[in-house]
Order: C-alpha cells, then sequence, then structure tokens
C-alpha cells in the first residue's frame, strides 16, 4: 500500500488515536441491534492492543447536528465492544468518557496503561467535528502520538477526525480495515482480473454518473438495474409508463449508452420488467418485456427473469464483480426477486473476486445467506462510490506516505 499502515508503527506505550466507524444502529431502549461495523474493526484494535497500544477510540454516531444527544451516545457501543472482546478472548473492560476533548478526557488518557482501551463520546456532538475545525483537530490531536484511520466508511468526509488531525500528528497511518478496502478496491481498478463485470442499480443515474463514467473505460460489461435503468430505457426510445425518470439526465444517458457502443463495451440494460400500479408489498404484479411499452399506469420495480438469466451468464464468466444497488424495490418482498438472484448469482461464482457495497446489496446477500461467499462485503457506502468514481479520500490521501520504515 502507498500509505503507511499500522503494521508499520511501533505501538509499544504509544497513545494510539484510532478513528472507527462505529456509526451502528441502536434499538430504541438504547442498545446495538447491528455490531457488524464494530465486529470488522475489531482485528485492528485486537492488533493495536497485542502491540502494547494505549488505545483510543473516537467515531461519530447518526447526526447530532452539532450538539449532545444522549439518543445517539457511544456508550451502548463501549459495553457491546466489551463484549465482543470478551466473545474473542480478551477479558478486559473497554472504558468510556462522556466527551471527546478536554482536560477530563486528556487526563482519562494520560492514565491508559499498554494495553488499555478508551472509548471517546460521539464526535458530532460538537459542530467543529463536521467543519474540521483547526482548534478541535488540535484538541484530537492531544490525545495522540500516533494516528490510524481505520473508519473507511467516512474516509470521503474532511473533518476534524479524519482529516484535520492529520496535520498535528507524528504518523498517520491505515488500519487493517481500510487497508483490506483500499486493497480489494483498488485491485478492481487498477489491476482487475478479467472479464471485470460492474453491476448498478439503485434509484437515480444521477447518484452513480461518475461511477458509470469512471467505469466504461474499465469494465468489459456493465449490468444496470434498479430504477436508474428507466431514464437509460427512455433515452433508448423505451416507453416506460410511470417508471422512476430523471427527465433532465436523458440527454447524459444518450451520451454514455454512446460512450459504451463506441468502446464496444456490453451496457446491459434489463429485457424485461416486473411492473405494478403502485409501490405496494400487496401490489398485483405482471412481466413485461422491454420490446412492448411499460403501461402508462404501470411502474417498474425490478428486473424480470429474462434479465436475471442474463445478468447471470455475465456474472457466471466474470473474473472480477463491483456490485452497488438494489435491482428493485427490495425491501418490499414482491420486487425482492431480482435483487436476490443477481446476489446468488456472485457469490456462485468461487473463481471470481466479488465486492459487494451499498446498504441493499449488503443487505440483500445477507438475506440470501451468501454473505461468506463474497470475497469482500464493502463497509464504506459512500466512501465505496466516491473511490468507484475515482476521486480521492481525505480520509486516506493525508495518512503519511509509507517510506517502509517502522516508526
Amino acid at each position: 500500500m502507498k500509505k503507511l499502515s499500522i503494521r508499520d508503527l511501533n505501538l509499544k506505550g504509544k497513545r494510539v488515536f484510532m478513528r472507527v466507524d462505529f456509526n451502528v444502529p441502536l434499538t430504541e431502549d438504547g442498545r446495538v441491534a447491528d455490531d457488524t461495523r464494530i465486529r470488522e474493526t475489531w482485528p485492528t484494535i485486537d492488533f493495536a492492543l497485542r502491540g502494547g497500544a494505549r488505545l483510543v477510540l473516537a467515531s461519530h454516531l447518526g447526526r447530532p447536528k452539532g450538539k449532545p444527544n444522549p439518543a445517539m451516545s457511544l456508550a451502548p457501543v463501549a459495553a457491546r465492544l466489551e463484549e465482543i472482546g470478551r466473545d474473542q478472548g480478551r477479558d478486559a473492560a473497554v472504558g468510556f468518557v462522556p466527551e471527546c476533548v478536554g482536560a477530563a478526557v486528556e487526563a482519562r488518557v494520560d492514565a491508559l496503561g499498554p494495553g488499555d482501551v478508551l472509548l471517546l463520546e460521539n464526535l458530532r456532538f460538537h459542530a467543529e467535528e463536521e467543519k474540521n475545525d483547526e482548534d478541535f483537530s488540535r484538541a484530537l490531536a492531544r490525545l495522540a502520538d500516533l494516528y490510524v484511520n481505520d473508519a473507511f466508511g467516512a474516509a470521503h468526509r474532511a473533518h476534524a477526525s479524519t482529516a484535520g488531525i492529520t496535520r498535528f500528528v507524528k504518523k498517520s497511518a491505515a488500519g487493517l480495515l481500510m487497508e483490506k478496502e483500499l486493497e480489494y478496491l483498488g485491485r478492481a481498478l487498477e489491476n482487475p482480473q478479467r472479464p471485470f463485470v460492474a453491476i448498478l442499480g439503485g434509484a437515480k443515474v444521477s447518484d452513480k454518473i461518475e461511477v458509470i463514467r469512471n467505469l466504461i473505460p474499465k469494465v468489459n460489461a456493465l449490468l444496470i438495474g434498479g430504477g436508474m435503468a428507466y431514464t437509460f430505457l427512455k433515452a433508448a426510445g423505451h416507453a416506460v409508463g410511470k417508471s422512476l425518470l430523471e427527465d433532465e439526465k436523458l440527454d447524459l444517458a444518450r451520451q454514455l449508452l454512446g460512450e459504451a457502443r463506441a468502446r464496444g463495451l456490453r451496457f446491459q440494460l434489463p429485457v424485461d420488467h416486473v411492473i405494478a400500479a403502485q409501490m405496494d408489498r400487496k401490489a398485483a404484479t405482471s412481466i413485461v418485456p422491454a420490446s412492448l411499452p411499460i403501461p402508462e399506469d404501470q411502474m417498474g420495480l425490478d428486473i424480470g427473469p429474462r434479465t436475471v438469466e442474463l445478468f447471470r451468464i455475465e456474472i457466471a464468466a466474470a473474473r472480477t464483480i463491483v456490485w452497488n444497488g438494489p435491482m428493485g424495490v427490495f425491501e418490499l418482498a414482491p420486487f425482492a426477486a431480482g435483487t436476490l438472484a443477481v446476489a446468488q448469482a456472485v457469490a456462485a461464482n468461487a473463481s471470481a473476486t466479488s465486492i459487494v457495497g451499498g446498504g441493499d446489496s449488503v443487505a440483500a446477500v445477507k438475506a440470501a445467506g451468501v454473505a461468506e461467499k463474497i470475497s469482500h462485503i464493502s463497509t464504506g457506502g459512500g466512501a465505496s462510490l466516491e473511490f468507484l468514481e475515482g476521486k480521492q479520500l481525505p480520509g486516506v490521501e493525508l495518512l503519511t506516505d509509507n517510506t517502509r520504515s517502522k516508526t
């Protein structure tokens, strides 16, 4: 990797400020509802503790709008992290402090011994965090000898804890999860095994414009589903009824289709659709081929069986697969079949490197029971998209360049 890794640091006895992504859902009674993100960063935490670090963990949770909000406290996360550590054989307390900067926090950090861990309160209880305020960045840096960023999900944000702090610490390194994300996504874009197939879904073309532009010269096939497909279909001359449509993006869709044709790229749009009069779990559904117009009172809400089969053929032949976005209104059972079928097809290709990102896509591979068969499930929705767009991520770019020397 081009950036310094936690593996390159001498951690023993050092105060290590680790930015993690513990932005997890909480139940109404304040317990962690899904601990996936905590578990994903456990290897980095464990590595630091085994290395003798005096570990300070920092994260955001939710959108408290720069003010303390007890409903978004990280206290339940500290309790769940301690339980996870115990499950992994580490019978030690996880400390928690109800603030993230200031003299009281500095005193708690200074009292840490090698192998101790302290979780700070929600960074976004301070408006200065999202503003990347210099004084707030300095205050965070006073808690650190070394900085480690393992929060890929926040790496596209130039906040105090992901960007500003790096100006005021000696060394800034990537954690093991960050390394893993960059390795898989970077290899897919820079040196993929071919054929390279990208599957893109979701509601709007506008959400994926730059991803599509960046992928057109890189992939061998681009499979398009979800609501965004109907803007492309309309641009290609198909009647799409009252399907989701971005009229202002039709010219752009024609341009992208033209670019794909010029490169000989297989730009596969749905050839049939599951349609209904309304987006409702009890709606009456039917299947219409793309050769026929979608009736004016109907909308496309999932890819149909012929499209699933075409997608499956492309996926089966691939050696690198990137998937972001559902094929339909996945959260409603009548329109989930296409997304679940794609999840199963991706998982069935054991010889390919498969990368899945985006909340609904990740939910689909879990719902299909095939998550363990995916090479890499990305923890960063927005960060993954911006990486696929070819953008630089502040939380990565501001890490220390790798000089191959341990420090």
